[in-house]
């Protein structure tokens, strides 16, 4: 029976193409950032009650839970995608580039609610052979810190979920092709603000103050060693400093200075381990140098670790669709965060990355950046993939 729906979806999802590339155009010309996901809201919402789903919306923020209901007593099995764009003024010169000054779809969020849409569109020509109800998460703020899954999570979004299963376009590998981890794929991600106070003086004068920018560099030297030297090398750590802000003229020793990071982990003993080392630095050198300090660390997403019998899974439909040559382990985690890791958390589910990269195209620019785009030829294999494990997992007993 499953071969027959497939052989549905499949066929849905092929005729489905333009219209998920003109979504994602539409998305992408109209990018939004976290947490002012209207535009793209409404769109779906709008397609998708079209297709029978009931949608449910939010008052404290821009998510949509759309559901496809065969049978109030079975569960769901729910796909989640992310919606919004980053503050980076885009620079591809596309005809669908971005309208929105200073912000684009530079993670290809676009691409990923296009894929839902059309998953979703796909599913609704099969409703009435369905064994299991299915659920599509569309989710807001997925670029900030803490992340929208939250704000998901609470409002139901896994209510009577047995399975989740969720993808990211990928500029590393080729168009055709899909990357998959067992176990842990992605790290830990939160971010912290260390501020350094000091004493002003004249830059003539120094020893009549307490120079923070000078009490800075030393905090800076000392907490790049806390991964070098006092975290055990089998499991892998980062400790980033992204902004620094001090200081307001030349001769004028700075009296205050800002500094704002991340820390990204493997292993959640090491993660929650990581603040206090950092706090136990910086207050031995304010300390030693006269200075007083104000460290608040924000724990973000966590580890996203996968399901190994959800992985099996997709691994065995894309083969199917796409070939066992074109279906990569990539073996090794990355220390990039997502925070469909918190859906992970609670119901079994597996993430895999879309190879969108096609050097003909310009496509295989990282993520993140002016001049980042897909190959939309990878749409509709995301599509048939995330089709295929969802009705799959429908059913997994």
């Amino acid at each position: 029976m499953n071969r027959d729906i497939k052989r549905k979806l499949f066929k849905t999802i092929d005729s489905l193409k333009e219209k998920a590339i003109n979504i994602r155009r539409d998305i992408h010309r109209h990018p939004e950032l976290s947490n002012q996901e209207e535009h793209t809201k409404y769109l779906v919402k709008g397609i998708l009650e079209m297709e029978g789903y009931t949608i449910k919306e939010f008052k404290d923020h821009n998510g949509i839970i759309a559901d496809l209901v065969v049978d109030e007593n079975k569960p769901f099995v729910a796909i989640r995608a992310d919606m919004d764009a980053l503050p980076i003024e885009e620079h591809t010169n596309k005809p669908y580039a971005s309208e929105v000054k200073g912000v684009m779809h530079a993670c290809g969020h676009d691409a990923h609610t296009a894929i839902g849409i059309g998953t979703a569109i796909a599913f609704a020509s099969v409703k009435e052979r369905l064994p299991a109800n299915i659920r599509f998460i569309f989710q807001h703020a997925e670029e900030v810190n803490e992340g929208g899954s939250i704000d998901m999570i609470r409002d139901g979004a896994l209510e009577n979920v047995k399975a989740i299963f969720g993808l990211h376009v990928y500029p590393y590998m080729m168009t055709g092709q899909i990357g998959y981890k067992y176990g842990v794929m992605m790290a830990s991600a939160d971010i912290f603000t260390i501020e350094i106070f000091g004493k002003s003086s004249h830059g003539a004068r120094p020893h009549e103050g307490v120079d923070a920018i000078l009490v800075t560099a030393m905090a800076v030297n000392s907490l790049n060693h806390i991964v070098s030297r006092r975290i055990d090398p089998i499991h892998p750590a980062v400790i980033s400093l992204g902004t620094i802000e001090g200081g307001n003229a030349p001769n004028i020793i700075c009296d205050h200075v800002k500094l704002r990071g991340t820390v990204r982990t493997l292993n959640e003993k090491i993660r929650k381990k990581i603040p206090e080392m950092m706090e136990v630095s910086i207050k031995g050198i304010c300390q030693s140098m006269g200075a007083k300090y104000k460290f608040e660390y924000e724990f973000g997403q966590p580890e996203l670790i996968n399901d190994d019998k959800m992985v099996d899974i997709v691994v065995k439909e894309a083969k199917k669709i796409i070939g066992e040559e074109n279906v990569i382990d990539l073996l090794d985690p990355v220390m990039g965060g997502e925070d469909f890791s918190r859906y992970l958390q609670i119901v079994p589910g597996a993430f895999f990355r879309l190879g969108t990269c096609n050097p003909k195209k310009g496509t295989c620019v990282p993520q993140h950046n002016s001049r980042f785009d897909i190959d939309e030829e990878a749409l509709p294999i995301g599509m048939k993939i995330l089709a295929a494990s969802a009705l799959e997992a429908m059913n997994e007993k």
